[in-house]
């Protein structure tokens, strides 16, 4: 996969104590990659990162990344070839209680992140992740591309937006010349699958409702939104960046959507419905709050850039993400002492489907 671009290469993840952080990581193992990782310790009990038991098997640095000298001696120390940098506040609903924590983290945290880059000659490409919530929501019916203006609502959305301003400010005015990093910038849809014990989050709820026996209560049922499984964003970001590593990879210094087909944009009653029918039990239940803090009605990603340039598209549509998350849940939920062979069937089925689709980064 990927061509074999990160056998033997020195990859720094922030943020792989996360859910994301923690599939990424688990991935670039795999695929003989030499992984750093710079991060808070996980902040969930079960933790993701530690039923894969990552911690035993990568450089695992706990650190805060608004400490900017402490995260560029670690920069310094590991002389990374490349950086994914997806350390975050990553919750709308935190934001409105910490909005300065929020803007920190996400905005000077990465500032952080590409001036430790800036001074470390060794990377030589670098992605920040930000989120399909970047864009100035005008509540349309057709999916946001890469040109729409930046904005958000919300602390958490405004400041992905910021991020993005970042890295393109940073792109033209350091990383623009050959030899210095080649920056680019991704945003993802609606992320799930299995590991998520996030707040907040629609599968993390229905799952502890099930385990508790109560119904899933949905505060915002019919807000739509462009649901896809981890990997799918994930592949986008490693095959962004085995791009940036090729001898033209500044054509690819840029931002770019990983998005579901529009098949998959849906709302969050469909979804929760879809995963009490696949789990085969669980009710839902509507309890809408007037006072509930502002959450965006209608999001969707034009993800036809990445089609068309990186060749990259969707392997899972809804229904195949709800039934692998599933899968996963139950698995953990029974006691299933084999979660990582778990994990790595998943991603197996995942990679070979995409070959059956004749995804290049996925072909041998």
């Amino acid at each position: 996969m990927f061509g074999d671009t990160f056998r033997g290469r020195r990859v720094l993840v922030t943020g792989h104590t996360g859910f994301k952080g923690a599939w990424l990581s688990h991935w670039l193992l795999n695929l003989g990659a030499e992984v750093t990782g710079v991060a808070l310790a996980p902040n969930t009990d079960p933790a993701l990162f530690s039923l894969l038991g990552l911690a035993d098997r990568l450089d695992h640095r706990v650190l805060d990344i608004r400490d900017a000298s402490a995260l560029a001696a670690v920069v310094a120390e590991v002389q990374p070839e490349v950086v994914l940098h997806l350390a975050a506040q990553p919750l709308v609903r935190l934001s409105y209680a910490e909005p300065r924590e929020t803007w920190e983290v996400n905005v000077l945290g990465t500032v952080n992140v590409l001036e430790a880059v800036r001074a470390c000659p060794s990377v030589r490409a670098c992605v920040v992740v930000t989120s399909d919530k970047c864009y100035e929501n005008r509540e349309q019916v057709w999916g946001y591309r890469e040109a729409d203006a930046m904005g958000g609502h919300d602390p958490y959305s405004a400041s992905k937006g910021a991020t993005e301003l970042v890295a393109a400010s940073y792109r033209r005015s350091y990383f623009h010349r050959e030899g210095t990093s080649v920056l680019a910038s991704a945003r993802a849809g609606n992320v799930i699958g299995g590991g998520d014990w996030a707040k907040d989050r629609i599968v993390t709820d229905f799952v502890a409702a099930i385990q508790a026996g109560r119904p899933l209560s949905l505060r915002n049922p019919g807000a739509t939104r462009p649901w896809q499984h981890v990997l799918e964003p994930l592949s986008g970001y490693l095959h962004l960046a085995s791009r940036l590593l090729q001898a033209d990879g500044r054509t690819f210094a840029d931002g770019w959507n990983f998005g579901p087909a529009d098949a998959s944009v849906t709302t969050v009653e469909d979804l929760a419905r879809r995963l009490v029918a696949t789990w085969g039990r669980g009710q839902v239940v509507i309890a809408a709050d007037p006072a509930q803090p502002h959450e965006a009605g209608l999001l969707k990603l034009d993800c036809s850039k990445a089609a068309h340039r990186l060749g990259w598209r969707g392997v899972w549509d809804v229904a195949a993400t709800v039934e692998h998350t599933v899968a996963w849940y139950r698995a953990q939920a029974e006691g299933s002492a084999d979660l990582l062979g778990l994990t790595n069937a998943q991603l197996t089925r995942y990679a070979a489907d995409a070959r059956q689709l004749g995804l290049s980064w996925a072909l041998p």
